[in-house]
């Protein structure tokens, strides 16, 4: 009796042992599938991409500094757009940071140089005005674009951005 009862755990600890080891591998497959690209993604985007701001005077040195103040940019990865002249400077970023109401007369043409792989952040605090509701509709038209009115979702903006959009090297 002691003996069946002692073979029957046996087989109780046996299936337990293999649904662990089962369990365990299937989580490592999924983090390794899902979670560690999306890791790597972010990681190369802080370290390797390179973002455009388009804004004037005060708004660029204010978004740069809340860019550079968070610590997870480095500053020879931002370019200062500050003309339609400068608009060449932007090919080679994949992400773009644009202060509506500096940019607001040229968003058509910014629209035209954007890649459908680059992203677009659109910084319009409402305190300077809204953005025109044909505007949003153009805007809304283009892939990876995000309009953004609070400077902390700015951050998180950016930060989705990189995971979502492609590096190229």
């Amino acid at each position: 009796m002691q003996t069946n009862i002692r073979t029957i755990l046996d087989y109780i600890g046996y299936g337990i042992m293999i649904a662990s080891a089962v369990t365990l591998l299937i989580g490592f497959f999924v983090w390794f599938k899902g979670i560690l690209p999306a890791l790597i993604r972010l990681g190369n985007g802080f370290a390797k991409r390179k973002i455009a701001i388009f804004a004037k005077a005060d708004n660029f040195d204010s978004l740069n500094d809340l860019l550079l103040d968070s610590k997870l940019f480095d500053k020879k990865n931002i370019i200062r757009i500050s003309s339609e002249n400068d608009l060449g400077k932007a090919e080679q970023t994949t992400l773009y940071l644009v202060f509506w109401h500096d940019w607001l007369d040229s968003i058509d043409e910014i629209l035209r140089t954007k890649k459908d792989s680059t992203a677009l952040i659109i910084y319009a605090p409402q305190d300077l005005g809204l953005i025109p509701s044909n505007k949003m509709k153009d805007l809304n038209s283009k892939r990876n674009t995000m309009i953004t009115n609070f400077r902390g979702r700015l951050l998180n903006d950016i930060t989705m951005s990189m995971i979502t959009t492609s590096y190229r090297r």
